[in-house]
């Protein structure tokens, strides 16, 4: 967690699972993002990130892709507050860029549940630069995966564990 950010929702958090390959949230993944989620009381989904260059579109500023698949992630994780082996896909993505997303400075990330209904789940989540200023939104459908889909698998074999932050 960042000090530069007081924050006090970010006093009390559970670190959320992570995978082995996934582009946004892959340990292992050496071209991916490998983001790390944290769940706050109240409900809420957070992250933190410093963009590499290697992610710019425009010199200096992140690929609108790159958001998309920040913002994607978390709307999705929102769901798996409470619940990590709850895993689910996007259906439907709306987001709405902001502000230019700046690399190499710590950005924050926010997600919330808004509604759920069955294996339907409703999110929003959120995008801020350093000094706070809302770079970029998204509301989200996700659709969480059959039991069917998941039977048999284990996931922590998978590579889908919590893996511990490195100090």
């Amino acid at each position: 967690m960042s000090e530069t950010n007081p924050d006090p929702r970010l006093t009390s958090r559970t670190k959320q699972p992570n995978s082995r390959n996934c582009f946004a949230c892959g340990i292992e993944n050496e071209f991916g993002l490998g983001l790390k989620f944290y769940e706050l009381e109240g409900d809420e989904l957070y992250a933190e990130f410093i963009v590499p260059d290697r992610f710019e579109g425009f010199p200096g500023i992140v690929h609108g892709g790159i958001v998309a698949s920040m913002l994607d992630e978390m709307l999705s994780r929102a769901g798996l507050i409470g619940d990590h082996d709850r895993l689910g896909m996007t259906a439907k993505l709306d987001i709405r860029y902001r502000a230019p997303v700046p690399t190499g400075e710590l950005l924050t990330l926010f997600a919330r549940v808004v509604n759920r209904k069955g294996r339907i789940l409703f999110s929003q989540a959120e995008l801020r630069l350093p000094d706070g200023k809302l770079a970029a939104e998204a509301k989200g459908m996700m659709i969480d995966i059959d039991d069917e889909t998941l039977e048999g698998l284990d996931l922590e074999e998978l590579g889908w564990k919590v893996y511990p932050d490195k100090s």
